[in-house]
């Protein structure tokens, strides 16, 4: 099916790709059926993209990426509304919020998206650890995976050429990005 979105123009979304929120996100109960976009731009952020009204994604990102020991724990009821036994065949992300000042863009914690990937159901679900924040710092994080990722690639595909690669990626403070507020604002 095609959808026509605000921010990136018309998607082909095979119906298989659809993800069924069934509480909605946080903010925004009313949107249900949701489908994942990678932008491509390799900054690890992704974004869920309502079907419902398609002037509505929210940035997001999966722990894993920048807190390797993240994990969480559902509750049996938690785990029967996305009809799992365990978290073995799960999508985590947590959505950030991108502010108009880029450099203060956090994630939150506390409770992510989690998505059965066989069923694709998904819930947002705050969960009960009371240690996770809300709004986690992601700027840095993501300056850093970037100047990484670029850096391997760099030695791969320019090697023998000595630049200063990490002065090249100012992409996180561009005007482009710093426009992602307008979804995310809402939280």
């Amino acid at each position: 099916m095609k959808i026509d979105t605000t921010r990136f123009g018309t998607l082909e979304v095979d119906k298989c790709d659809v993800i069924t929120v069934k509480d909605g996100i946080l903010g925004f109960e009313h949107l249900k059926r949701f489908f994942i976009v990678d932008p491509g731009d390799q900054t690890l952020i992704l974004w869920i993209q309502s079907i419902d009204d398609q002037s509505v994604a929210f940035p997001i990102i999966e722990p894993k990426f920048f807190q390797p020991n993240y994990s969480i724990k559902l509750l049996p009821a938690e785990l029967a509304s996305l009809e799992l036994t365990d978290l073995t065949d799960t999508s985590v992300y947590s959505i950030l919020t991108i502010p108009k000042i880029v450099s203060e863009m956090s994630a939150n914690m506390k409770a992510p998206i989690i998505i059965n990937n066989k069923t694709k159901i998904a819930r947002q679900i705050v969960l009960q650890n009371n240690k996770l924040e809300v709004q986690l710092p992601m700027y840095m994080e993501l300056r850093r995976y970037i100047v990484d990722y670029t850096s391997d690639d760099s030695i791969r595909t320019n090697a023998g050429r000595n630049e200063n690669i990490a002065s090249t990626h100012d992409d996180l403070t561009t005007p482009e990005i710093s426009t992602t507020a307008t979804a995310t604002e809402h939280h």
